[in-house]
């Protein structure tokens, strides 16, 4: 034992070396004075030769405190371990703090046990110190062992437990002890307030809060009202929100950095975006974290611009975003397709020198994924130092939309070298790789790998694009056999692609079936009637095509308008069907005039069939020219050099015509045209679509 114990605390000649070593290069220049020497390069080496001489003179308590300011733990508990050593409470003290700050287990069990065993006789002051190591350590059953058998408890000893119990979500324990406090204070309610809050139980926080209020003894403080704010949030009642609102301004909390940013996140939470922007605009001393709550506010509304704008604002206030911040706008660009937006973002991130190794790095890959730069989403990925699976991912699924199948799969390939596993979402990406790709057996096979190599279960996601796959290519049978095995209740995406590949395949029977669960599943979605009147048209089923207007229009279901834009130097052009209000128009209708006549001259025939309108053909063909893709691609082409790439993009699923247009209008202008439907990027080029007529 003595042996071990000088060991420990004596340095050996070797661990001398590098010091001694330092100190004679030291030595031979004459620019330091020998005192200044000697204070820089052995003062290591004095604190273990004055730690072994204090424990040679039996002063283990400054031995342990000189171990314990070096925060030598190891080597401090084996020299606590010695029985002639009697530590005194302040070193037990110092010890525990520092296992508590490391959470480190094992050796806080051992002083407590050492504490016991010498006999030693803690205070409650020490006897704290040791719940809150358990409880910080989640071993709270451990800490009440103790508190059980501590002779004395104060305030502090309840509000330890209470809060141990409440933060680890034993929530009905801390109540229980709550109720037995002879006393409470702040701390007290605050604590099982917000513990409440924390572990979704915020009607109880609110009956706790209410009982708080009538007692005339307790003035709430800010970390408790901002806790009845969180659960006023929680259950979206603004009613409420507003009460504790009220009271806020009785008791003058108002003033208040944390309770404003609480009462923002209260209002905009129960949809009250213009109330928190006004708290937001009226709180003192804002942090990145309420910029960012406010920023997310407005795009949770669908109320972009707003959002952008007041991200904008917080770039120029000298407050810098952080990942949330960036993570948050980059999604809003990728949703809103803002590519402009999210160039400008990724600009600034670049300035301030952003963590290539953070999640907003992952989003930059996303947003350029998702608004069909893939080349720029794979130079950020490529510059990724570890990219995590969100990142693999987003770029994969980029591929896959912008019918890069083969890029896909590589890179697929490249993700399980790189040892990373792919999830759920990874494979959804996979699987539409592979329909764009026609590789339908190697779908399948990656189908079931997903749980027989990867251990993953099968999601709806999955079926639905297995289903997208086989019905492309007309295996319907396998695909009613997929159906019918599957665990879960088909939903509308598969039902959907099911659809689509009947419409592709003219396989009315089937197509009706999975119009009619569309039907159960959306009563209201327009796109099934359309799609199934389209099936019906082409098998020349007029009958059954006015059956499906009828119904239609019984049930007063109609077609989303659907509205196509442009993005050109940095604006955003919009327009819906026969649109004419934007200043250029008499000039893209005359364009748009001329390609028509061209385009019949190359062959092309206006899909009039899927017109559901009953009109003359004269006027279907009119109706077809004008849908708004068609004029944002008209207004690209007029407003750029020969040569530039077209992007358009469309809310709704883009119609057979137009798909069959922009072909003839691609090959005519000679311009690389994409444009990106609710379904997917179209790449059109030399009179040919990336999607190969499948979408």
């Amino acid at each position: 034992m003595r042996a071990n114990l000088r060991a420990s605390v004596k340095l050996t000649s070797h661990s001398f070396s590098p010091h001694i070593h330092s100190a004679c290069t030291i030595r031979s220049s004459s620019s330091f004075s020998t005192a200044h020497k000697e204070k820089t390069f052995f003062q290591p080496a004095n604190k273990d030769q004055m730690i072994t001489r204090l424990c040679n003179e039996n002063k283990f308590n400054e031995a342990l405190q000189m171990l314990c300011e070096q925060r030598r733990l190891k080597e401090a508990i084996q020299l606590l371990e010695r029985p002639e050593t009697r530590p005194s409470a302040t070193v037990f003290s110092t010890l525990l703090r520092i296992c508590i700050d490391n959470r480190a287990l094992e050796e806080g069990k051992r002083v407590h046990k050492i504490m016991k065993c010498s006999g030693f006789r803690p205070g409650v002051v020490i006897s704290n110190r040791v719940l809150d190591f358990y409880c910080k350590c989640d071993k709270p059953f451990d800490a009440q062992n103790l508190f059980v058998e501590m002779p004395e408890r104060d305030l502090c000893s309840w509000n330890i437990m209470v809060s141990g119990f409440a933060k680890l979500g034993l929530i009905d324990e801390a109540r229980k002890l709550f109720d037995e406090m002879p006393e409470k204070d702040n701390f007290s309610w605050t604590a099982m307030i917000s513990g409440y809050v924390r572990h979704n139980k915020p009607e109880c926080a609110l009956e706790l809060y209410r009982v708080m209020l009538r007692d005339e003894n307790f003035k709430c403080n800010k970390f408790t009202i901002s806790s009845a704010l969180a659960a006023s949030a929680s259950i979206q009642s603004l009613r409420l929100g507003k009460e504790i609102y009220g009271h806020i301004v009785r008791t003058g909390l108002d003033s208040d950095a944390v309770v404003w940013s609480a009462l923002s996140d209260m209002y905009g939470k129960c949809g009250s975006v213009d109330e928190a922007r006004h708290i937001f605009d009226r709180t003192k001393d804002k942090d990145v974290v309420s910029w960012t709550a406010m920023i997310d506010r407005y795009f949770g509304d669908g109320r972009w611009e707003e959002g952008y704008l007041l991200f904008s604002c917080l770039m120029y206030s000298g407050i810098r975003p952080n990942d949330f911040t960036f993570a948050g706008v980059l999604n809003a660009c990728a949703h809103q397709t803002k590519e402009h937006f999210g160039k400008q973002v990724h600009g600034y991130m670049m300035r301030i020198g952003f963590d290539p190794l953070s999640f907003a790095a992952s989003t930059l890959v996303h947003m350029y994924a998702k608004c069909g730069s893939v080349d720029s989403a794979y130079k950020v990925f490529k510059r990724l130092p570890k990219p995590d699976v969100v990142s693999w991912t987003s770029l994969i699924n980029g591929y896959a939309q912008n019918s890069q199948p083969s890029e896909a799969l590589q890179l697929y390939d490249s993700l399980l070298k790189s040892g990373t596993q792919p999830d759920h979402i990874t494979f959804v990406g996979v699987l539409s790789a592979c329909t764009h790709a026609g590789l339908v057996d190697k779908g399948l096979e990656y189908f079931y790998s997903i749980k027989d190599k990867h251990c993953l279960t099968h999601t709806a996601d999955h079926y639905a694009c297995v289903i997208d796959l086989l019905s492309r290519f007309g295996r319907f049978k396998e695909a009613e056999e997929i159906i019918s095995q599957m665990p879960m209740k088909p939903d509308k995406f598969l039902w959907a692609s099911l659809l689509g590949g009947c419409r592709v395949h003219g396989n009315v029977e089937l197509a009706k079936r999975a119009a009619e669960a569309l039907f159960e599943i959306e009563p209201e979605n327009a796109a099934t009637y359309v799609t199934i009147a389209n099936v019906y048209a082409t098998a020349g089923k007029w009958t059954e095509v006015a059956k499906i207007r009828r119904v239609m229009e019984e049930k007063g279901v109609v077609k989303k308008p659907g509205i196509s834009w442009i993005n050109l130097q940095r604006k955003d052009y919009v327009f819906l069907v026969g649109d004419k209000s934007h200043p250029r128009s008499k000039e893209i209708y005359e364009f748009l005039g001329e390609l028509w006549r061209r385009m019949k001259e190359e062959g092309y025939v206006p899909a009039i069939d899927n017109v559901l309108h009953d009109v003359e053909e004269e006027q279907k063909e009119q109706n077809l020219s004008y849908h708004s893709e068609k004029l944002a691609v008209a207004f690209g082409i007029i407003a750029t050099p020969p040569g530039t790439q077209i992007k358009v993009f469309k809310n709704l699923r883009t119609c057979v015509d137009c798909h069959t247009a922009i072909k003839y209008i691609s090959k005519i202008e000679e311009r690389r045209i994409i444009v990106r439907d609710s379904s997917r990027f179209h790449c059109f080029e030399g009179g040919s679509c990336s999607c190969k007529d499948y979408w």
